[in-house]
């Protein structure tokens, strides 16, 4: 399977091992509930997936690789205790707190939620001293004397031999107590992901020219050869990094994220391709509607590869700032109620009052925040839609207190109008960004060219989570146009094979 399936199997069991009857009782017992093992190539994404379930579904996350542990800091550190037995004392071994449990405890009392997920990452590569009190602890969820506590769904990783020498296959008895997950890469699958995550366009063109450099394991006369999805979105980091400095991008630079020769030397002669697409296009101005006859001419005449490129430098903008105008759009949905509230104070409240209201919700939303941090299920999205929040409040805290104001009335007049040139931006920002779209389609058409770049096109802007959501919220003609051209293309087909299989004459 793949990863997004591998976490779809993954979120569905962790709810069904959290299900309560009605008197509040887990109704799966611990002893069924399989911890489950997700067996995949490196870099795959499997500790991505864990992070986003957690955010998902509202639980806390701890995670630990197995391969730094010991025995000792596993299971916890012996130490001599007094017990009296029949009248007589007697000096007893027992065993200090396991520091992965400890870290579930001290999780729980930082951030206030009680259920999560445990994830034990290369689970199969733990100490030969350590390897005989794993099975105990797949079965029971106990280190030592310590049990994983009530709530907490059980999630392991590891790699298979062919990757890590390390490996320790588990024998028959311990994989009997698992659910095995075994995950394959998929470009489709992480493509999705990479929209999302912002993945710079070089490399999601590239990859769409090259599928097979999305993810290979070689063995060459130098040692183990390597490409993972790891360090595609690493290398996609720097690059963008790079690019805001102008340092120069090269080979030496590359190698160091993908460790194949081959796909290095691609990858590098691609990316020196692509920024000399970007300078002789002039991709500000294509998107202003403002493209030179000569773009126009080369777009025309260009190869398919060279289109490609072109279209996901486009795509990569457009859909950059529709995620800009969803983000706004969302920070500025969820403060509209805080501002609702406070209003409703304002007729018998002086300035003052409204200062306190703020400082209430900037110290609640600052709870929040590092209450979700505290439990690993705080996302980027999140974080940065509280810290704005937080940012508008504060702002508006320091002006209410920098000037005489007579009442609460005014007070709240001063976070009206911050509020309002807000909205009045996100305005701006979302009609420049309708601009940009339209031109991207009237680029397409009038570049003439064919029916491969505008499904493309189509598809890119469906299956991505902010353009789908901006053209649901504020709409588009020219989608709504194609959409349909595309959807009639598709029944005439249908048509034509129901028709032939009926073998007319």
């Amino acid at each position: 399977m793949n990863i997004k399936q591998a976490k779809e199997y993954i979120k569905n069991s962790v709810t069904l091992y959290l299900k309560k009857d009605e008197y509040g009782e887990y109704r799966m017992p611990v002893v069924r509930q399989r911890p489950i093992f997700l067996l995949g190539a490196p870099g795959i994404g499997k500790t991505a997936i864990m992070e986003q379930i957690a955010q998902e579904l509202g639980i806390a996350l701890v995670s630990y690789s197995m391969t730094h542990h010991t025995r000792q800091s596993a299971l916890g550190l012996p130490f001599i205790t007094q017990k009296e037995y029949d009248g007589r004392t007697v000096s007893v071994s027992e065993y200090t707190m396991s520091e992965i449990i400890a870290s579930i405890h001290e999780t729980m009392e930082n951030s206030r939620i009680r259920e999560g997920i445990l994830f034990l990452d290369e689970i199969n590569c733990v100490s030969e001293t350590l390897s005989p009190a794993m099975l105990q602890f797949l079965q029971y969820k106990v280190f030592g004397r310590h049990s994983v506590p009530e709530g907490w769904v059980i999630v392991t990783a590891g790699n298979p031999p062919e990757y890590n020498k390390s490996v320790r296959e588990f024998d028959v008895v311990t994989m009997d107590r698992l659910k095995i997950l075994e995950v394959e890469p998929d470009l489709r699958c992480w493509k999705e992901y990479a929209a999302e995550r912002g993945i710079h366009s070089a490399v999601m063109n590239f990859l769409d020219l090259k599928k097979d450099s999305f993810y290979c394991m070689e063995t060459t006369v130098k040692g183990r050869s390597y490409v993972t999805a790891r360090g595609w979105e690493d290398l996609s980091q720097i690059l963008k990094l790079y690019e805001e400095e102008e340092y120069p991008v090269d080979e030496a630079l590359i190698g160091q994220y993908l460790r194949n020769d081959r796909v290095v030397k691609e990858f590098a002669a691609y990316y020196d391709l692509y920024i000399k697409y970007k300078k002789d296009y002039q991709i500000a101005d294509i998107l202003a509607g403002q493209a030179s006859a000569r773009a126009y001419e080369r777009a025309g005449l260009a190869a398919f590869d060279e289109r490609l490129s072109l279209l996901g430098m486009l795509l990569d903008r457009v859909q950059a700032d529709m995620k800009d105008v969803m983000e706004t759009t969302d920070y500025l949905t969820e403060l509209l109620p805080m501002l609702k509230g406070i209003k409703a104070l304002v007729s018998e409240a002086g300035a003052e009052d409204v200062q306190k209201r703020l400082e209430t919700l900037i110290e609640a939303r600052t709870k929040q925040m590092e209450s979700l941090a505290a439990a690993g299920a705080l996302s980027d999205t999140e974080r940065k839609k509280i810290r704005r929040i937080l940012s508008f409040l504060e702002e508006g805290k320091k002006q209410i207190a920098g000037q005489d104001l007579r009442d609460g009335a005014e007070a709240f007049g001063c976070l009206k109008c911050q509020y309002d040139a807000g909205v009045a931006a996100l305005r701006r920002k979302t009609d420049t960004t309708s601009g940009e779209l339209h031109a991207l389609f009237s680029f397409v058409e009038d570049a003439g060219w064919k029916e491969n770049e505008m499904l493309i096109l189509m598809t890119e802007l469906t299956v991505g989570v902010n353009s789908s959501r901006f053209i649901a919220a504020f709409g588009s003609e020219d989608y709504r146009k194609h959409n349909q051209e595309l959807l009639l293309s598709e029944r005439q087909e249908e048509l034509m094979t129901q028709i032939d299989s009926l073998e007319l004459t």
